[in-house]
């Protein structure tokens, strides 16, 4: 079973990055690697049905049973021990990965109240972008009724691409709304430099 996504951007994105970035080769277009979900639970809370509750949201939305994570070092600020479990994350790669993307881009993004796109300057400078989701409610998978606490998460969609030029065009070939706000920015700059 091929995903949507997935032939997409064997169909439509790898010739158009070929063309936009002059790649001789087909192993040079770069791909999603990995889609990577993670989250944290507050430690004040009841950290323990805080963090089944967060597995429980994240497995249904991605399809796929979360890993904990566990803390690195005490906080005592923070009421924080070494080794206490304190999140959990996916990560997605293949069939799976794609129908993530997909439902994120094309259904969860344009579910956000007053959304006017995704942030442009979220790259790490390797190709790798990163997202933050305030809610688990914009994916339609989540019953609203049976929300006990909202749950924000990071979602990182790692790429193979070297550069951010070169992520960014794939994301946006595959369909990331970016925010408009760079093409204001860089319009202002052209018209004042003539």
């Amino acid at each position: 079973m091929a995903v949507e996504l997935y032939k997409f951007y064997k169909d439509r994105v790898i010739p158009a990055l070929q063309a936009k970035h002059g790649y001789s080769n087909i192993h040079q277009v770069p791909k999603v690697n990995k889609v990577v979900v993670n989250t944290c639970v507050n430690a004040n809370t009841d950290v323990k049905q805080g963090l089944e509750d967060a597995k429980a949201e994240i497995s249904l939305i991605t399809g796929q049973k979360p890993a904990e994570t566990r803390s690195k070092k005490s906080i005592a600020n923070f009421k924080l021990r070494q080794h206490q479990p304190i999140g959990a994350k996916v990560t997605l790669r293949g069939p799976r990965m794609y129908e993530f993307l997909e439902r994120l881009i094309k259904t969860a993004l344009p579910r956000i109240r007053d959304f006017r796109g995704v942030s442009h300057r979220a790259f790490d400078g390797n190709g790798n972008y990163t997202l933050g989701v305030s809610d688990q409610s914009i994916f339609p998978e989540v019953e609203l009724d049976k929300v006990k606490r909202n749950i924000g998460f990071d979602i990182t969609i790692v790429t193979s691409a070297t550069t951010n030029e070169e992520a960014k065009s794939l994301l946006s070939e595959l369909g990331m709304p970016f925010s408009d706000k760079a093409k204001r920015v860089q319009k202002k700059a052209d018209e004042a430099a003539a």
